[in-house]
């Protein structure tokens, strides 16, 4: 669902989404090819709604740190060897004084992350392939749905951060 600006708000069931457009409270941008039937009517169901007002957010959440989030903004690759990743690693061990944070974090597949252990990447002869940051604010929605539907990416800031 977007505001009346087009900024993201949130991702809503189909269902709210088709009621806010028969209530006229927004409007379909885009339909997703399925079929909403009753006696008298036959609606396409929306793929992304526009609000026909403008909703003040006072304040935006940024994305939290959580493994799915690291392994979505870090395209679920390790950051040391590009495998699949599955484990979350401090690149900086917090045994050393590394924070949970993340410019801290990376996805690491099992075997780099069982070389690294506690110890610096370069102690071990491991390099970071992309240095981690904070992900873009609209990373959050890749993490609240399994799937991002293609039309949604015109109306989202880029949101696998490393490619």
């Amino acid at each position: 669902m977007l505001n009346a600006s087009y900024q993201p708000l949130c991702v809503v069931p189909v269902r709210r989404a088709l009621v806010l457009a028969l209530k006229g409270k927004a409007e379909v941008l885009h339909t997703n090819g399925h079929m909403f039937r009753s006696e008298a009517l036959e609606i396409k169901a929306p793929s992304v709604v526009r609000l026909n007002y403008f909703v003040k957010v006072p304040y935006r959440a940024r994305s939290s740190l959580s493994r799915r989030a690291v392994f979505v903004r870090d395209n679920f690759e390790c950051q040391y060897c590009g495998r699949p990743a599955e484990n979350v690693d401090h690149v900086v061990p917090k045994s050393r004084g590394g924070g949970h944070t993340w410019d801290n974090v990376v996805a690491a597949c099992r075997p780099c992350n069982s070389r690294k252990e506690n110890r610096a990447p370069a102690d071990v002869g491991l390099a970071l392939r992309h240095p981690p940051r904070r992900p873009d604010d609209s990373v959050w929605i890749v993490v609240a749905v399994e799937r991002v539907d293609p039309v949604w990416e015109q109306y989202l800031a880029r949101v696998t951060v490393l490619s």
